[in-house]
């Protein structure tokens, strides 16, 4: 099997933090394609790949006769919206320490509004996994993943719970989320929440009501999260098409 992929993805990463605060954190654009290549150890073909990547991204702006441009106003953006990143991983770029306070699974079935989403019938069986995440010691994301219970295998433990939910999906599941849709709201915290964020009752924080889908556009899981005010920026880049 290919390990271009996985290359592909170190690379980019690697050259993400290059940008950032590495060998190219003072220029305005970076080399040409043939020496980042040559400096990368990959070939041009894959280098345009992962440049392309990053271009959609809004990282950096090809142009002919110009080069390829580093976008430092969008590099500097500490959390993006439109960007898929892990919970810890946006606690993190935050400049916050990151950390799991509590996960729990539990059985139940799917309700009208979970049944819509996943294309199930109302009632079918599934399992919810709740994830607290806490930004320097303080609740700062609540997440209630529900998957079909008939796709999930046993043997997992509590280590894996732990671990953010794509890997989970992957393992035990053997599903691969591509795109989400994701609708996005102000609610304010319920007894619940605020027990669980430790925050008077009404609260406001930003609700995500998230549906993943894999390749072939099927539904694989949906998402329940919130985030408290204060611990995060988020931004959102647009282009204009």
């Amino acid at each position: 099997m290919s390990t271009q992929p996985s290359q592909s993805k170190t690379i980019r990463a690697q050259l993400l933090s290059s940008m950032k605060d590495g060998a190219y954190a003072a220029c305005q654009r970076l080399p040409r394609e043939s020496v980042l290549a040559e400096k990368l150890g990959i070939s041009r073909t894959q280098l345009r790949d992962i440049l392309a990547s990053l271009e959609r991204e809004g990282f950096i702006t090809r142009r002919h006769g110009v080069g390829t441009i580093i976008n430092r106003h969008v590099l500097d953006v500490q959390t993006r919206m439109d960007i898929e990143v892990e919970f810890l991983d946006m606690i993190r770029q935050s400049g916050h320490e990151a950390a799991v306070a509590f996960v729990r699974m539990f059985e139940g079935t799917a309700d009208a509004h979970v049944a819509q989403q996943l294309g199930i019938p109302a009632g079918t069986p599934v399992i919810r996994i709740a994830r607290l995440c806490t930004a320097d010691g303080r609740p700062a994301i609540y997440c209630e993943d529900v998957i079909e219970r008939s796709l999930v295998k046993d043997g997992y433990t509590v280590k894996d719970l732990k671990l953010p939910i794509f890997h989970f999906l992957q393992q035990f599941c053997g599903v691969a989320p591509y795109m989400d849709l994701t609708d996005l709201r102000p609610v304010v915290a319920d007894a619940a929440l605020a027990e669980t964020f430790q925050v008077p009752v009404g609260t406001p924080l930003l609700y995500m009501d998230e549906v993943d889908f894999d390749i072939d556009g099927k539904p694989v899981f949906c998402s329940r999260e919130y985030f408290i005010d204060g611990v995060f920026r988020l931004t959102v880049m647009r282009k204009k098409l």
